[in-house]
């Protein structure tokens, strides 16, 4: 029995083991750039749209949420009226739309700000990877 030390790739679209010791490679050659599978760009990419989702899902759906516990367990403030006003659960819920508005524009800004140049920056990034690895 021949011990195999190529381990299967995990990958469909990962590159072929090459061993340390190959034949037309120099021991300890590293290539200067690695590729962009293990950059740690895509792990803040991640993070940043992570976070993106988090901040609009929680403007929203917690403005909705505190809108349904007070309808719950504080029914006289929502019935209450200030003045010749509508109820307070009334202008509580067409209050609802400005803050979905809200979760929409801190989603575009954060995807303009945070998201989109990491994103185009991978981008380009392995645009370049993948020029080198054709010129190899």
């Amino acid at each position: 029995m021949s011990y195999d030390p190529a381990p299967p790739p995990t990958y469909p679209w990962q590159p072929p083991f090459a061993p340390e010791h190959a034949p037309g490679r120099a021991p300890g050659h590293r290539p200067r750039h690695e590729a962009l599978g293990h950059h740690s760009d895509l792990r803040i990419l991640r993070s940043a749209y992570r976070w993106q989702r988090r901040v609009a899902t929680l403007t929203a759906l917690g403005y909705f949420t505190l809108f349904l516990i007070l309808s719950a367990f504080a029914p006289s403030f929502m019935t209450g009226r200030i003045g010749d006003a509508p109820p307070t659960g009334l202008l509580l819920a067409l209050f609802q739309l400005p803050v979905t508005w809200l979760a929409i524009v801190l989603y575009e800004r954060t995807a303009r700000v945070r998201v989109d140049p990491l994103a185009d920056r991978i981008r380009k990034q392995s645009e370049l990877d993948a020029k080198r690895g054709a010129t190899r």
